[in-house]
């Protein structure tokens, strides 16, 4: 069978599901658990990477405790590790968003309309847009926005932790010794390291608290609860 004869039978398969409702719900409803249970793999990997960051938060922060003999810039190291983390959870997020959008595409025009006649579709040419989306995958979010993300969400916590636990590990270690003094690394004086630890947190900080306008589907906000209570209120 020739390659031409191949794309027109292929052709004529899809019209054909397209055309009967029947056959074209079993379709969308095996894609619909197919996105769903590639969603839920993605999810799992996110909670993977940040069990491995709490890990080993908790076991850099017991070290370095756990003797005053042992130098305090362990914990920038677990600072910097930490760090390291949130790249590569921002990275699977990325991945993780490409699913969710698919699905929340499949919940709010079809599953939405099913259980709710009434409602109005949310996209109106939403199989165009599923469609293109399987014919050219593409990423929903900047890597950018998916950091943004995983910093407010967790990763800013952890890694605020780590930068008190260094400071209560200067001060409260070393009480004769002046801040700058103890705060120094080899040949870095405190001042350097205090201006780079501070420089670095605060660059964190501003990714963290900006605000745009989010381009991932589906994530649950307060302001989107708060908007969904006030209309069944």
């Amino acid at each position: 069978m020739d390659d031409d004869t191949d794309t027109e039978t292929g052709a004529d398969v899809g019209d054909t599901v397209g055309q009967d409702v029947s056959e074209l719900s079993s379709v969308l409803g095996d894609a619909y658990r197919g996105e769903l249970d590639r969603e839920t793999t993605w999810r799992s990997r996110l909670d993977q990477t940040t069990t491995w960051s709490v890990t080993m938060i908790a076991a850099i922060l017991t070290w370095a405790f756990s003797s005053p003999d042992n130098p305090h810039y362990i914990i920038l190291v677990g600072i910097l590790v930490a760090t390291l983390f949130l790249l590569i959870e921002a990275r699977r997020y990325r991945d993780y968003d490409v699913y969710r959008a698919r699905v929340r595409i499949y919940q709010q025009n079809l599953l939405v309309t099913t259980l709710d006649p009434t409602q109005k579709l949310e996209h109106d040419d939403w199989r165009e847009k599923l469609a293109a989306d399987y014919r050219n995958p593409t990423m929903k979010i900047t890597l950018l926005e998916a950091i943004e993300h995983r910093l407010r969400r967790i990763y800013l916590e952890l890694i605020s932790v780590l930068l008190l636990a260094w400071i209560f590990r200067i001060t409260a270690f070393m009480p004769e010794t002046s801040l700058l003094e103890a705060a120094s690394i080899e040949t870095l004086s405190g001042t350097v390291v205090l201006g780079i630890v501070g420089v670095f947190y605060l660059g964190l900080l501003g990714i963290a608290l900006r605000r745009t306008e989010r381009e991932a589907k589906g994530e649950f906000e307060d302001e989107a609860i708060g908007e969904w209570k006030d209309s069944n209120d």
